[in-house]
């Protein structure tokens, strides 16, 4: 491949935000994200709607990356398009649509493990960002997954453990609706952990062996604590909010620590680089960075942008398999279920 100029046009849809990036090799020249509004009022993503709003969105989107880019299609080399994992109908639109425009102008096709994106977002060339060196522990957590993964090169991963049940994004909003806040509220738990006291409130840690995660328990210790101290004093969630919610953040930010550290023990790597939206969250970057001096890690935090699902970390990835000719077939489906390895 030598020194030639890559244009990958990448396209993320995996669950509700269309997303399309175009990069210049490991450069990102443009990464246009259209959130769906609708589901806030849902309480949650509704598939249904999620996969509409993507036929909406896709075409707009995808004509605003490539001229923010400046780039004509004319002279993109490839497509790169999220395969899986994520909600079928989501999947569908962006994979038809990949398939489409690759065939419409005859470049090849490139799929995308969705949160092998999330790892390899790492890599994008940017000024604020430093990349991994092999091997290194990532964290994958968001939504839909949390994992520890040992990435031993670009395409040779192993997921070592992960949730055995609830994802940690889901634990974050399902503690957030129990205390009444509104959809997303994963962020809105940072937002007043940031205010609270974090042992103001013990909650009990699920006991998992090995590697892996368990957060429905955690969940329903929170529901049931809620409830007996709202039947005492109906006012406890408001008077408290800032406290239950650092304790909450507080209990979680532990079990995820507590299981790196049993992964570096385990496989002797000191690199941990995190990925997926929840590694947005200020608490556990902070915990990381300070895992810095109290472990002797190196640790590597992508750029916000890169932690929510984004169309620039599927670009990466399609440079990264273009270089070696990775490219898929014209009758290629999307996958909601795509285990990373498989």
């Amino acid at each position: 491949m030598g020194n030639e100029t890559i244009y990958i046009l990448a396209i993320e849809s995996s669950c509700d935000d269309t997303s399309a990036a175009v990069l210049c090799n490991k450069k990102m020249l443009s990464n246009v994200v259209a959130t769906q509004q609708i589901h806030e009022e849902y309480g949650g993503v509704v598939p249904e709607l999620a996969s509409r709003a993507h036929q909406q969105n896709i075409v707009p989107v995808v004509h605003q990356a490539l001229s923010k880019a400046n780039i004509d299609k004319k002279q993109l080399s490839a497509i790169a398009f999220t395969r899986g994992p994520g909600l079928m109908g989501s999947l569908l639109v962006g994979t038809s649509f990949a398939k489409s425009l690759a065939l419409g102008l005859s470049i090849p096709l490139i799929e995308v493990n969705h949160m092998q994106a999330h790892i390899l977002a790492h890599f994008i060339e940017e000024e604020t960002m430093q990349s991994p060196s092999f091997p290194f522990l990532a964290l994958t957590i968001s939504g839909g997954h949390t994992q520890i993964v040992l990435v031993r090169n670009y395409f040779d991963m192993e997921i070592l453990g992960q949730s055995l049940d609830d994802a940690v994004g889901e634990a974050f909003d399902k503690s957030a609706k129990i205390l009444g806040l509104p959809y997303p509220g994963g962020p809105l738990v940072d937002k007043y952990a940031q205010l609270g006291d974090p042992k103001a409130f013990p909650f009990t840690k699920p006991r998992v062996a090995g590697l892996n995660f368990s957060f429905s328990g955690l969940k329903t210790g929170i529901l049931y604590f809620i409830q007996r101290e709202v039947k005492k004093n109906p006012d406890f969630i408001s008077e408290n909010l800032n406290d239950i919610c650092a304790s909450i953040q507080h209990t979680i930010i532990h079990i995820l620590m507590d299981k790196l550290k049993m992964a570096v023990k385990q496989t002797g790597v000191k690199r941990i680089a995190i990925g997926g939206g929840v590694s947005a969250n200020s608490g556990i970057r902070k915990a990381l960075k300070e895992s810095e001096k109290s472990q002797g890690w190196t640790t590597y935090i992508p750029k916000f942008e890169y932690c929510t699902d984004n169309a620039a970390m599927i670009g990466i990835v399609g440079y990264l398999k273009y270089q070696e000719a990775h490219f898929a077939e014209q009758n290629v489906t999307a996958k909601a279920r795509y285990v990373i390895g498989s």
